[in-house]
């Protein structure tokens, strides 16, 4: 049976941060860094150009003091100021007829993913009211996929929709990353990380039967690296969220994609919609996958002028891709990765109608 994604919504925060704002940001907490010059050359490298953040950088809850009760409550408040006008511009773009006395009737389950900030209960429970989906619509609630979110929530919607068709499966995925921008970290990891990531929601309807052009779902792939807990992974302290990393984070991608062609068998990818995780998680997924530089243009451009969404990523590329979407009958492949190390993926064709 046919599974369908709708055209993702995405919606973007207010405060637009340059590069350069993060820069003088830095200087101005560090200027005494020994490596002060490294960090500036390795953040302007960094693939990212602009991002935004739901609070000005010099908020409290972003580049100030609060602690984390603060960020916390902030992080949770602004994901679901954004997630809930995503997810009312993914019901209308995909023609869903509007709440009634009993809410969304067209919409069977709703699957959430959100790691940043800490909320019980979460998501997809602060969504049913503001959205007024029906009391008895299934939930499925990711909290700690991070930046394979997006695609993980497409696989558990894709699921979802298989064990019961004609059903409709509401997809949402918020991020506020800027909660774990803290001047706590000083390593140069944790430096690129403040340049890296960008605030921002998103959602689609997946379904069996087409709500206009887009993805159809054929196959989905999971897989966890072998021991890989700590390469990438979030950290809660006093003074606020932090995201570490390990050195062998540098080639995680790397090593799962072994894998990942295993999976895929010799099916061919026409098209590819890749987590902006870095400038090289780009590239090398593409290549891997027998893609080129332009192929991978839209996760480029989403890094470039929105950073790294985390699990709103694929959704926002996705997004981008039906501006210039690929013929009708293409195959592609929708790729994520998240900590430890996991990756995650779905093999699709491009319907045109």
């Amino acid at each position: 049976m046919p599974v369908h994604v709708s055209r993702p919504q995405v919606v973007l925060p207010d405060h637009k941060v340059t590069t350069d704002d993060i820069v003088h940001d830095i200087s101005l907490h560090h200027p005494d860094h020994p490596r002060l010059g490294a960090i500036h050359r390795v953040v302007r490298n960094c693939g990212v150009n602009t991002r935004y953040f739901t609070r000005p950088l010099d908020a409290s809850t972003v580049s100030g003091t609060a602690g984390i009760d603060r960020r916390a409550e902030a992080a949770f408040d602004d994901a679901v100021v954004m997630a809930t006008e995503a997810a009312r511009r993914a019901l209308t773009a995909a023609g869903l007829a509007a709440p009634g006395d009993d809410g969304y009737a067209d919409i069977d389950a709703i699957v959430t993913t959100h790691s940043t900030g800490w909320s019980v209960p979460n998501l997809d429970v602060a969504l049913l009211g503001p959205l007024r989906l029906r009391p008895t619509v299934r939930r499925v609630a990711l909290t700690t996929l991070a930046c394979a979110g997006g695609t993980q929530a497409l696989i558990r919607a894709a699921d979802l929709v298989a064990a019961r068709p004609g059903s409709k499966v509401l997809v949402v995925a918020a991020e506020v990353i800027s909660s774990v921008y803290n001047h706590a970290d000083t390593g140069i990891e944790s430096m690129i990380y403040k340049a890296l990531f960008g605030d921002s929601a998103a959602a689609a309807v997946v379904s069996s039967e087409p709500l206009g052009p887009g993805l159809v779902v054929q196959d989905s792939f999971e897989y966890v690296l072998p021991d890989s807990v700590e390469r990438y992974s979030g950290r809660i302290a006093a003074d606020g969220f932090h995201f570490d990393s390990t050195k062998a984070a540098l080639s995680a991608a790397d090593d799962v994609l072994p894998a990942l062609r295993t999976w895929l068998r010799g099916r061919s990818a026409d098209f590819a919609v890749i987590h902006p995780g870095s400038l090289r998680i780009i590239a090398d997924t593409a290549t891997a996958v027998g893609l080129s530089g332009d192929d991978a243009r839209h996760s480029t451009d989403t890094l470039a002028d929105e950073g790294n969404l985390g699990g709103v990523s694929v959704l926002r590329v996705l997004e981008r891709t039906h501006t210039a979407p690929p013929p009708g009958g293409a195959e592609g492949l929708v790729v994520a990765y998240g900590p430890g190390f996991a990756a995650a993926a779905l093999h699709c064709r491009w319907q045109d109608a």
